[in-house]
C-alpha cells in the first residue's frame, strides 16, 4: 500500500429518505450504521450493522433518516459525501501505514465495558480509529491522559502500549475500524504487555461487525 493512503472516520447525518452515494473510485470503507435504518441493494438493514463498501453504491435512509460512521481508506483525500440532506463531518483522519503487498484485514468491531470496567496496558498489531458511542472512557497513551465522550474519536497506533478506564457509573461502549494484518483474521490483534495482566479477568466484550482481507493499489 502506498504511504501517502489516509484513514479518515466521517460523520454522516441524513434526513428521513435521503439518498447517500456512499463509496468511490479510489477508497474502500467501514460503513457502521449507528441509529436508524438504511434501504441497501433492496434490503432494508437496521442499526448496529457495517459493510465493508469498494465502489460507489447509492442508500437510502429510512423514515426517521440514519447516523453512520465511516471508516475510509483513501489514497489523498477522500471525497465528500455531503449531499441533499445528507451533511458529513470529519471526525479524524490519520497516515496509515504501508501494508505487504498491499493486503490488510479491514476489521469494525466494538468494545463494550461493564461500569469501571478497563482494559490493561496493551498492544495491537495495527492502528485503527475509535469512536465512543456510550458512556465515558479514559485513554491512557503516549504519555497522556484523555477523557472521551459520546462521539469523541481517538487514534491508536497499535505499538504503542494503551490503558483505558471506563467510567464508574455506566456502561461505556465504543467502535472502532482497525488495520491489520492478514494472518489476523478471525484472530484477536490485543497483546497484553505485563505478565501478570494476562490471566485476569476481562471486563471488556466484543461483538465482530466486519473483518475482511482487502486489497489495495
Amino acid at each position: 500500500m502506498s504511504p501517502d493512503f489516509r484513514l479518515t472516520l466521517t460523520d454522516l447525518h441524513a434526513a428521513p429518505e435521503a439518498a447517500l452515494t456512499i463509496g468511490g473510485d479510489d477508497d474502500v470503507a467501514a460503513v457502521f450504521l449507528r441509529t436508524g435504518a438504511l434501504l441497501r441493494r433492496d434490503a432494508v438493514e437496521g442499526a448496529e450493522r457495517a459493510w465493508l463498501v469498494r465502489q460507489s453504491e447509492t442508500w437510502r435512509a429510512g423514515p426517521e433518516g440514519a447516523v453512520l460512521w465511516c471508516w475510509r481508506l483513501s489514497s489523498g483525500a477522500p471525497s465528500d459525501w455531503a449531499a441533499e440532506g445528507v451533511s458529513s463531518r470529519t471526525l479524524l483522519a490519520v497516515s496509515a501505514p504501508p501494508a505487504e503487498d498491499g493486503r490488510l484485514i479491514l476489521r469494525c468491531d466494538s468494545v463494550a465495558f461493564p461500569p469501571g470496567g478497563c482494559a490493561y496496558l496493551h498492544t495491537h498489531r495495527g492502528p485503527g480509529i475509535r469512536c465512543l458511542a456510550e458512556g465515558r472512557i479514559r485513554v491512557d497513551t503516549e504519555g497522556t491522559s484523555t477523557d472521551y465522550l459520546p462521539g469523541g474519536a481517538w487514534f491508536e497506533s497499535g505499538p504503542e502500549p494503551v490503558f483505558a478506564q471506563a467510567a464508574d457509573d455506566a456502561p461505556t461502549r465504543f467502535i472502532r475500524a482497525m488495520l491489520l494484518p492478514p494472518d489476523l483474521l478471525g484472530k484477536s490483534s490485543l497483546r497484553y504487555v505485563r505478565e501478570e495482566d494476562r490471566e485476569k479477568p476481562k471486563s471488556q466484550r466484543y461483538q465482530v461487525f466486519l473483518d475482511e482481507i482487502v486489497t489495495l493499489p
